[in-house]
């Protein structure tokens, strides 16, 4: 019928293939009473609930619990978790898992926003970890080994260690392996957060991942760089120090009680491309990837920057932002994953034998949009970030007490040495810029104008039309 290795796909080709009459939810009946255009309302008949033979996500005990199975002995864990609710859902449950209302977590700064927003829900007092600058993609880098040695050793008391790796940009630094060991010398488990890393268990040449460091719990976006669809995610647990039953019970509780199985599906799916990725897929990737580099090079004034990750890569044009550039890719159906002060990121198809992607008319179109960008001239318009304080540091108010406290809204300008009521989220990628309960420094304010002079997008906080961020009102502290 298809293939046998994916076990939740092959229940879903068999169930249709009966010509199955519904009497039972969802309301759309197979697609038959939808009024979505053709293309979209053909995957509907798979669009399916929890039915005999298609085994249940918060119970399973047929063909997801294999698919589960097959996902956990291929990253080599102790018991793998489908997420239907993103990468934001497992984000959740590890922490909830480890950390409870004023428990101390260590965290990454340049965390994704989900984790922030987990720490807020467990009531758990972050200490946040600022990295370097990473002068190859210009973003926050990677925390180091003697950083979190630093944390650990300032608060005894923490429940866990928050990494992200890679960074959005595909940054991974060196020291993962050793800070992890360092960790568990602690006896803190470590919760990553390996979102754009789901294809690191292929190998070389691609980065190691988290699990074959050592990590506890390790979060993938399936979406992100395997064929799987948005929303569709993995958990992984293989730790001493963190209760899969734990883990298994929070996302009883946060996932959906109504899970897509077309998103399953795409789960079991891209399992099942990852697992079978060989030797000969990874010489046609790097074979293509480099013929599109090579042929992007050649248009003048644009520059390639690569990073740890092959599957990420930053295109840059002298003099002009990455929101401007942006713009002009766009016009050209050239559509980047994210734009910031200096370039725009692409996130790379993982090609394998059999499959294509057209890099040629890429570039082309490429060429067209930079060709005009240097006829439009005029002023330059990259503005050097100002650097964010490095260090170690603890939020002036948890979530709990900010909600206590009375706020109001200001211009940027009056807002230094106060404290913001609510995080400010620059998306993508969703690293916020400030993180509600921390103090406003001249740094902030300055990356704030410069960012909004340069076109970015916000979540949060903030009123960009008028140049407002919600504080905590004077006079109402404690």
């Amino acid at each position: 019928m298809g293939n046998p290795n994916r076990p939740l796909v092959e229940a879903l080709l068999k169930f249709n293939a009966a010509a199955p009459v519904s009497f039972h939810v969802p309301g759309h009946k197979g697609g038959s009473l939808s009024g979505l255009p053709a293309d979209l309302r053909s995957v509907l008949r798979y669009d399916l609930t929890e039915l005999t033979g298609l085994d249940d996500l918060h119970e399973p005990d047929g063909a997801i619990a294999v698919a589960q199975r097959k996902l956990s002995s291929f990253y080599c864990s102790n018991q793998s978790f489908f997420l239907v609710n993103g990468s934001t859902v497992g984000n959740l449950a590890m922490i909830y898992a480890t950390c409870s209302v004023g428990d101390t977590i260590i965290v990454q700064r340049n965390a994704h926003k989900s984790v922030f927003h987990a720490i807020e829900l467990t009531g758990a007092r972050p200490v946040l970890v600022s990295p370097g600058w990473d002068e190859i993609t210009k973003t926050a880098g990677t925390m180091t080994v003697g950083q979190v040695c630093e944390a650990l050793e300032a608060y005894p008391d923490a429940k866990a260690v928050v990494v992200t790796h890679p960074t959005y940009y595909g940054t991974t630094g060196a020291d993962l392996e050793e800070m992890i060991r360092a960790c568990h010398t602690y006896g803190v488990p470590v919760l990553v957060d390996e979102a754009h890393g789901a294809h690191f268990a292929a190998g070389d040449p691609f980065p190691r991942s988290a699990l074959d460091m050592g990590a506890d719990v390790v979060v993938h976006s399936a979406h992100k760089t395997l064929p799987a669809m948005t929303m569709a995610s993995f958990l992984h647990v293989r730790s001493e120090l963190v209760s899969t039953e734990k883990v298994a019970h929070y996302l009883q509780m946060l996932q959906s009680s109504s899970p897509s199985y077309v998103l399953m599906a795409s789960l079991d799916d891209a399992r099942a491309y990852i697992e079978a990725y060989d030797e000969e897929d990874k010489v046609l990737l790097m074979e293509r990837r480099l013929a599109f580099m090579e042929q992007l090079a050649t248009i003048p004034g644009l520059q390639l920057v690569e990073s740890d990750d092959l599957l990420k890569l930053m295109i840059r044009v002298k003099g002009c932002s990455g929101f401007k550039l942006q713009k002009e890719l766009e016009a050209e159906g050239v559509y980047a994953e994210l734009a910031d002060p200096y370039q725009v990121l692409f996130v790379l198809p993982l090609l394998k034998v059999g499959t294509d992607y057209p890099f040629e008319e890429i570039a082309k179109r490429m060429g067209s949009a930079i060709t005009r960008l240097h006829l439009v001239g005029g002023k330059q318009d990259v503005l050097e970030m100002p650097l964010l304080n490095e260090g170690i540091s603890q939020l002036i108010y948890t979530a709990r007490e900010l909600a206590q406290m009375e706020t109001e809204w200001i211009s940027y300008d009056e807002a230094v040495g106060r404290v913001v009521a609510a995080s400010i989220i620059p998306y993508p990628p969703g690293i916020p810029l400030l993180v509600g309960g921390e103090k406003v420094g001249d740094e902030h304010i300055q990356s704030l104008t410069s960012l909004r002079q340069m076109g970015a997008k916000f979540q949060g906080a903030i009123r960009v039309n008028e140049g407002q961020i919600v504080v905590v009102k004077e006079g109402t502290e404690e």
